[in-house]
């Protein structure tokens, strides 16, 4: 295309695809025109679909540059301020932090989480298996610690993993350096191995991605949402729990089921198993490894060690994640000798340009809040007549809204709308609870269809194994697929029918267990 052929066409979105090139002009072109001629809230919705665009071709180029053309010229526009934006990035602090320090901390931790995985994949040859050991460990971390942390160790041992088979694909010893971003020195007689082992990496990783889903919509600690409602709730850690087990523990289960079974039928890209080679050359590597370990490389993985150890310690107490990343980052380099600048810097080049992205998204978390993109959806859902009608909506209204934005975001906008709603006695304490059960179920469930809703997934999409194991937009949507399903249908099931008792049922028992009046006994019991 001639638009192309000049110096600044071709420097514009660099090696992106022409058809890409245009589309994005296309997009910066049309928006003016519609804000100006059918409003704020018709181009906002415009403005949203081709967000996701970009990041559903994250794969043709990196979503940060087309994404961030589209918030500057919304900002331009007037479809959101700086000041919005600001408020938005100043109310997910927490969140960039982790990304920040987090993330760097785990780079520094990767020799000793390579090692330990590494033994885990030489003696766990079941796939099944496996898969559901992965799937439930990252349940129960996020559960305690945070899904993106969790995502971020994952991502680490995949890494690791491809780094090893494809050095050894392209004919190079376990000792040399090698660039594994490219597949132009693999032998030809490797590249069915070589693919095999991608969709294998993917499976494992999708399963690892959904289990942070299930373990993280559990605790109180789990997403940063669910902090949010347990504050504005008032409920304490073991209440919280309590509270959404009756939709929670069905999901988690019905989650570990759809893991088995889809490594069982070999739907929906699953099932593949590590070639043999593979699984042979991962053996040398480690018989290698440890051949050569040194006494000084094993104090090294005790640090990291007991780093990983104060990491999840730091967590558990509710120190900052962010604090406790950049607490790991210390410690780790200080302990094992990293003392250089531009050996600390490799750990960060992970984390910036997903955490620039963030912001991004932020922009547009701004244009939906500032137009009210969302307030028809709210204002029929409160508006329903019965309150086991407006919850059993809440939860789907929030499950399909999480899915197109941003989890938190969706969860902050009906907490606050059921809060007034109960400051101004259109609902009362019961059913304002059982409405923070849904909103906290339908954010963090349902949204695992896409990689917008969780910022786990969008940060696995947009992380450098993406790439390596060809892991798209696309790919996540019809991996996750099954479990959107099942999940969503089982939350949905729990929420509609068992909410209600179970709960009360179930708290109750644990305060009689802990000698705690149960609210409303001594009152029902002067009565009889």
């Amino acid at each position: 295309m001639a638009l192309f052929a000049n110096p600044a066409g071709r420097n514009f979105l660099g090696n992106s695809a022409e058809w890409y090139k245009t589309t994005i002009l296309a997009f910066l072109i049309i928006n003016p025109i519609l804000f100006y001629t059918v409003g704020p809230y018709i181009s906002g919705w415009v403005l949203i679909l081709e967000f996701i665009f970009t990041l559903a071709m994250a794969l043709k180029c990196y979503p940060l540059q087309p994404g961030g053309l589209l918030a500057i010229e919304a900002v331009a526009l007037g479809m959101t301020s700086t000041t919005t934006v600001v408020h938005e990035i100043q109310s997910n602090l927490e969140v960039i932090m982790l990304l920040v320090f987090m993330v760097a901390g785990i780079y520094f931790l990767k020799n000793m989480l390579l090692f330990v995985f590494t033994k885990i994949l030489v003696h766990v040859r079941n796939k099944v298996v496996l898969s559901l050991i992965f799937s439930a460990m990252a349940a129960l971390l996020s559960a305690f610690l945070d899904a993106l942390t969790v995502t971020a160790v994952v991502i680490a041992i995949s890494v690791g993993f491809f780094s090893i088979y494809h050095k050894v694909a392209s004919g190079k010893e376990f000792h040399h350096d090698h660039d594994y971003s490219g597949d132009g020195e693999v032998d030809a007689l490797n590249h069915d191995d070589l693919e095999q082992f991608r969709a294998f990496l993917r499976s494992l990783m999708m399963h690892a991605a959904v289990g942070t889903a299930l373990g993280g919509v559990m605790t109180l600690v789990g997403e940063p949402q669910n902090i949010l409602i347990g504050d504005r709730a008032g409920w304490a850690f073991d209440e919280f729990f309590f509270r959404m087990l009756p939709v929670t523990l069905p999901v988690l289960f019905a989650g570990l089921i759809t893991c088995a079974m889809l490594e069982i039928t070999g739907k929906f890209g699953y099932g593949t198993k590590v070639p043999a080679k593979v699984l042979n050359i991962i053996i040398d590597y480690d018989k290698y490894q440890t051949e050569r370990r040194t006494t000084r490389d094993n104090v090294a993985l005790i640090m990291q060690g007991i780093v990983a150890l104060w990491l999840v310690v730091g967590l558990i107490i509710h120190i900052s994640p962010g604090l406790v990343g950049l607490s790991v980052i210390v410690l780790a380099s200080a302990l094992n000798g990293i003392t250089e600048e531009h050996q600390i810097g490799h750990a960060f080049e992970e984390a910036l340009p997903f955490t620039a992205l963030l912001v991004v998204f932020f922009s547009i978390v701004g244009v939906i809040s500032d137009n009210g993109l969302f307030k028809p959806v709210t204002d029929f859902v409160l508006n329903l007549d019965t309150a086991s009608a407006q919850i059993t909506a809440l939860y789907v209204a929030n499950g399909i809204l999480s899915a197109i934005s941003d989890n938190v975001f969706v969860a902050t906008i009906y907490v606050t709308e059921t809060t007034n709603a109960l400051a101004e006695g259109i609902i009362n304490r019961d059913t304002y609870d059982l409405m923070n059960v849904a909103i906290n179920t339908g954010t963090n469930i349902p949204s695992v269809a896409t990689p917008n809703g969780q910022a786990a997934f969008l940060f696995l999409l947009t992380s450098a194994l993406a790439p390596l194991i060809r892991l798209s937009y696309m790919k996540m949507v019809v991996m996750a697929l099954p479990y959107t399903i099942v999940m969503s249908i089982v939350g949905y099931i729990g929420v509609a029918n068992f909410l209600q008792p179970m709960t009360d049922k179930m708290y109750d028992m644990h305060l009689i267990e802990h000698h705690v009046a149960v609210p409303g006994a001594e009152s029902e019991g002067s009565g009889h």
